[in-house]
């Protein structure tokens, strides 16, 4: 499968079959989400992954028990992942102060998408979810007080079919040499 097959395979699902996920599939996710870059190697994230039945329900509640009202079918996810934000090393966190700029958001990013891209190559569907009682989970997986809660992911094997990906025109988000409305 060549990258752009796997970038076209991948979607989010919101729907899973009951089949275990393999931990030793979740390790080379995580294997992955660990080869992606991040400023001055820091590598600020951890993948808490949740596969214990009963405490993946208490998860997909305070997932689904969010402000928005949305990803109620966390609940029913064979797999949740709480991706943590562990503090950044000097430099990078010296540099976010004084550009206003959070380089750990963007390797986290980095990161999930790369633990994305192998559960899909792994025939896996994932499911990205901001919305989230981070409180609660926070509580729930012992994430010490300082550390945040980036994003959650729900993973299994998806229950649906492929959809057509709905994307604006290449023309349209790209220009050469400057920017063009």
């Amino acid at each position: 499968m060549t990258f752009l097959d796997l970038a076209t395979t991948r979607q989010s699902d919101r729907a899973f079959t009951a089949q275990e996920v393999r931990r030793e599939d979740l390790l080379k996710c995580v294997q992955a989400a660990q080869l992606a870059p991040s400023a001055c190697n820091s590598q600020p994230w951890k993948f808490v992954i949740i596969d214990d039945a009963e405490l993946v329900k208490q998860a997909g509640t305070a997932i689904s028990n969010n402000p928005l009202g949305i990803n109620k079918f966390a609940e029913t996810a064979p797999v949740l992942v709480a991706v943590v934000e562990e503090p950044a090393v000097l430099m990078p966190k010296i540099q976010g102060k004084v550009e206003s700029n959070r380089w750990a958001q963007f390797d986290l990013g980095s990161a999930t998408e790369h633990f994305c891209l192998q559960a899909a190559e792994l025939g896996l569907s994932t499911c990205i979810m901001g919305a989230f009682n981070e409180d609660a989970l926070k509580t729930l997986l012992s994430v010490p007080a300082d550390r945040r809660i980036f994003v959650t992911l729900a993973v299994g094997y998806p229950s649906g079919t492929a959809r057509t990906k709905v994307r604006k025109e290449l023309h349209a988000i790209h220009s050469f040499n400057g920017y063009e409305a």
